[in-house]
């Protein structure tokens, strides 16, 4: 049966541990400012993400203001246009402790329906939309990652498991026909298992074959210039997935993007229409799963472990079969 390494009071000291020094070794590597966010967003403008499913983000209308509100799923857009208003520019960038309510994720050891990560987002120049700079980046994030898991286990001995800074980058359409038998999921799972580290490139373009690796909101990521990271678990023996991330569209590719998808009237949007425009800035962002980490990084079998939230039946069941302390 499944036993933590590290006692609920123990997990609470790592929590902090991982997250101040991460969140600090982040905020190097990319030159990013910690910044404040909403946690409310107007449902008009189109700011807020709908993850590839239109109309999914919890809404309701606020008396005293005369309109209605969604709670944030992401911030993706709202980064890119704080980046304008504050004033920054090429090679600066902000990040913030995004804290989120996604009501159509199905729970599960990695999914809750509270999501808290680092949002983040670099400005950029248009030389830099390319895929090695991409790379760089994702090697950026696993070298501070890295780094925290050989601080954390410094405090907490227990604690074995290590980070394989050598990422294992594969396009998707390349992944999916390595293993054409596999559902996507389980391609993940193997290749992940095989390179403990991945990258896998340009989620939300269509196949050859008519398939996809991942929905994609066509809004902010260039298909062409974006990815996931996925680092393998011992304790779940499987994939887990800790960053989405990308170069953001331009005004090309927010067109071929919005055309593949028939949402075209999304351009009557406030946020759509400054894109078009050249009036926000070319970023690369993304976010980083902060409990997925700490399941990570302190050899965790269920994000309950390491994050308070809600659960269903199942799932409450699930807990008292397998040994988990949850929060």
């Amino acid at each position: 049966m499944y036993q933590s390494k590290l006692t609920m009071k123990e997990t609470q000291k790592a929590i902090k541990i991982v997250k101040d020094n991460f969140e600090k070794l982040l905020s190097q590597y990319l030159n990013l400012d910690r910044v404040s966010a909403p946690i409310l967003v107007e449902s008009k403008g189109g700011i807020n993400d709908d993850l590839g499913i239109k109309n999914s983000a919890l809404s309701f209308y606020i008396d005293t203001l005369g309109y209605e509100v969604e709670i944030v799923q992401s911030l993706a857009k709202w980064k890119r246009l704080a980046l304008k208003k504050y004033g920054y520019f090429e090679n600066e960038g902000i990040y913030t402790d995004m804290n989120a309510i996604r009501p159509k994720d199905v729970v599960d050891n990695t999914h809750s329906l509270y999501v808290d990560q680092w949002d983040w987002e670099l400005v950029i120049n248009r030389k830099m939309r390319n895929q090695q700079f991409l790379k760089e980046i994702v090697l950026k994030i696993m070298k501070a990652l890295k780094e925290t898991k050989d601080l954390v286990k410094s405090f907490y001995p227990s604690l074995t498991d290590e980070i394989n800074e050598n990422v294992y980058f594969i396009d998707a359409e390349e992944l999916d026909n390595l293993y054409p038998n596999l559902s996507m999921r389980e391609k993940e799972r193997v290749i992940t298992e095989k390179h403990k580290s991945v990258f896998i490139m340009n989620i939300g373009k269509t196949f050859k074959n008519g398939k996809k690796h991942d929905l994609r909101a066509p809004d902010y990521d260039d298909w062409n210039l974006n990815g996931d990271i996925l680092i393998w678990s011992n304790q779940l023996n499987d994939a887990i997935e800790i960053s989405s991330m990308g170069i953001r569209v331009d005004k090309d590719s927010l067109l071929k993007q919005l055309t593949e998808t028939d949402r075209l009237d999304d351009l009557n949007n406030m946020y759509h229409k400054m894109i078009i425009e050249d009036k926000l800035p070319l970023t690369i962002g993304g976010g980083i799963g902060q409990s997925r980490i700490c399941m990570i990084l302190l050899e965790k079998l269920h994000i309950a472990e390491v994050q308070a939230s809600i659960w269903n039946e199942k799932e409450l069941k699930y807990f008292k079969e397998n040994n988990i302390n949850y929060l």
